[in-house]
């Protein structure tokens, strides 16, 4: 594909990929495909239903023994040359992105650079101890063997096209694993670009199958006794419904719903660093990301950080800076958690109601926009998921994390400040599964797993890193003993 600028391009419509080819969907049904940034319908995807994910489960099945059988070091030398193609085509990759999901150029490299590093980290797990062997008595051992589960299946969101599968396909597939995955409908080209890549790598026919489509597809894999574990990644709603109508079946489930990150801001933080990355925090990718700082908490006189805040947050160029909302309903409902608030009587620090970008003929935009909120407003309590800060202030440091703690949220929280003593303070009771000192988007690097709690996740472990691996595998234990021993325990 061709794509090199922000300029509206067409491109083919996108098929589901079934056994190691391109289908349209059983019934021939399409739905429309549309660049955020332009507004305009780029392509068109098939619509699949129950026949099409019976398809791809029945492709994985039988693609299934002779993966598993194929050695450890072997799988992984065809996500080193997936790896490969992915840095070769970097750049393609990136402006794909961008067009189907609105992120600026920048943003979407970034994505794929993430998406690169989760594949790397799968190409090292065979170097991984991932069980172990022990003498537990004499002449006796006792071992453990992590093995792959069979077809599994993930779903993934609309907001980072080409990472998020990658979350979960590098440790699936090292694993010996086969798999279905179900795009979001909305940005469903960087997947199809990630099956030619995985064909173009080695990877055999029917390990890897994408099926497009809607609600219907979702349930279908949450339903199918075939699947033996499933993986999902989008709003804290669906999670739920997902988590409990796949756990339902006995299947292994581990879904990742949606944050309200909180930022706390104490006086003696460092106004430069800490206003710079608090506005890519809520800004970066438009805000459309669950590790965006959507609440900060002022505790006592940073009136000087804020300000800095709003002033950066108001110089950012948007469609270079900061990118497009991905659908016109999206933006109206982040407009309308920002008329509610301002009808509630929170002050607007800031409103990019109104924008636009002049190279985009219309597009779905919202520039940064800060609010001054109380915690009963729904700017606050809920998530936006757009470019909207809203600040509730505190007296305390303990006010400011008993406010953090109350919300149903865990997926992450910071604190900026130039206190060593209050930084671990702070992060030892911030309740949620990833903590930034500092840093406004504390994302772990691999091999560190990614994962929140309480309402940000529904299921065990974490979905990156060797929990990804833990997940997509079981445990077979084996003692042996080769020779009768002069001493008797329970074990004989």
């Amino acid at each position: 594909m061709s794509i090199t600028s922000y300029d509206f391009q067409t491109v083919e419509n996108v098929k589901n990929w079934i056994g190691g080819q391109w289908v349209d969907a059983a019934s021939g049904a399409q739905l429309e495909v549309l660049n955020p940034r332009h507004g305009k319908v780029m392509t068109h995807v098939a619509l699949s239903a129950k026949e099409d994910v019976e398809a791809a489960v029945q492709a994985a099945k039988a693609a299934f023994p002779a993966w598993k059988a194929t050695p450890m070091k072997e799988r992984a030398q065809i996500l080193y040359r997936a790896k490969a193609i992915m840095e070769r085509d970097l750049k393609e990759l990136a402006w794909l992105i961008s067009h189907e999901n609105g992120k600026t150029y920048e943003e979407s490299i970034a994505s794929v650079a993430k998406g690169i590093e989760c594949t790397e980290f799968g190409c090292s797990v065979p170097n991984i101890p991932t069980g172990g062997i022990s003498f537990v008595s004499r002449g006796v051992t006792c071992e453990t063997h992590h093995e792959a589960l069979g077809v599994c299946a993930g779903v993934v969101p609309f907001n980072f096209p080409f990472m998020v599968p990658l979350w979960m396909l590098p440790q699936a597939l090292v694993a010996g694993n086969t798999f279905v995955l179900k795009p979001s409908e909305q940005v469903p080209i960087g997947v199809s670009r990630l099956a030619t890549i995985f064909k173009e790598a080695g990877l055999p026919d029917g390990v890897f199958n994408v099926v497009n489509g809607t609600k219907e597809v979702v349930e279908s894999l949450c339903d199918h006794p075939e699947i033996k574990a499933m993986a999902f990644v989008g709003s804290t709603r669906v999670a739920k419904l997902v988590y409990t109508r796949g756990a339902q079946t006995g299947r292994r489930m581990l879904c990742l719903g949606g944050a309200k990150n909180h930022l706390i801001v104490v006086p003696d933080a460092e106004v430069e660093m800490a206003s710079t990355d608090i506005v890519r925090s809520f800004t970066g990718c438009a805000g459309q990301r669950c590790m965006a700082a959507s609440a900060m908490v002022a505790v006592g006189k940073v009136d000087h950080i804020i300000n800095a805040v709003v002033e950066k947050a108001r110089n950012l160029k948007l469609g270079y800076d900061m990118g497009a909302i991905i659908t016109e309903a999206s933006l109206k409902r982040i407009t309308g958690y920002i008329e509610l608030a301002e009808k509630a009587g929170a002050k607007v620090l800031l409103d990019g109601r109104g924008a636009t970008v002049k190279d985009a003929e219309t597009g779905y935009w919202l520039a940064p926009t800060i609010l001054e909120v109380t915690p009963d407003m729904p700017a606050y309590t809920d998530e936006i998921f757009g470019p909207v800060l809203s600040i509730v202030r505190v007296k305390t440091l303990d006010e400011a994390l008993a406010l953090e703690n109350a919300h149903e949220y865990g997926n992450g929280g910071s604190i900026y400040t130039s206190s060593g003593s209050t930084a671990r303070y702070a992060a030892s009771r911030i309740n949620a599964g990833m903590i930034g000192i500092n840093i406004g988007v504390p994302v772990p690097r691999e091999p560190y797993t990614f994962g929140g709690w309480e309402h940000s996740k529904f299921g065990h472990g974490d979905i990156t890193g060797i929990d990804g691996y833990y997940f997509w595998t079981r445990p077979r234990k084996i003692t042996t003993k080769w020779a009768l021993q002069p001493d008797a325990t329970w074990m004989s």
